[in-house]
């Protein structure tokens, strides 16, 4: 019997690897069971379509993911199936310029809002704690 190897060929022979492996691999999450469940949940989307932690990815896929309140769109330029140092995760993708400004974009409105939030010393009363409910239900 032959031993398996740990990379996967599909019948083109192309090297393929599971989505769920290659979100670990280049550290978009700490471990593979939160790349599931994020998956899972539908906050990753492989070329415009929402995937399946098992879908075997390809170098030049395109995928989008939300990460907390970011949205990240990037491209794949290589394939791993284990975890190496944060360099080498940096050289799996390259994400797309649009992405990166729109995070910016997103950052600094976060932080102008954040500013624009007085805090007291107090505990907030009944009416000041629903708006703060509110204004963090509509972002």
């Amino acid at each position: 019997m032959k031993p398996k190897s740990r990379t996967n060929t599909n019948p083109e022979n192309e090297l393929v690897v599971r989505l769920d492996k290659w979100l670990w691999a280049a550290r978009f999450y700490k471990t593979r069971a939160l790349a599931r469940k994020a998956i899972e949940g539908g906050k990753v989307e492989i070329e415009g379509v929402r995937a399946k932690p098992s879908k075997n990815i390809k170098i030049g896929v395109k995928i989008k993911l939300r990460l907390g309140y970011d949205i990240r769109e990037f491209k794949t330029m290589a394939l791993a199936d284990k975890r190496g140092s944060a360099s080498q995760a940096s050289r799996l993708y390259q994400e797309s310029e649009q992405s990166i400004l729109a995070r910016e974009k997103a950052a600094q409105q976060r932080k102008i809002s954040a500013q624009s939030i007085v805090y007291d010393d107090r505990k907030p009363k009944k009416h000041q704690r629903r708006l703060m409910q509110k204004l963090k239900r509509n972002q």
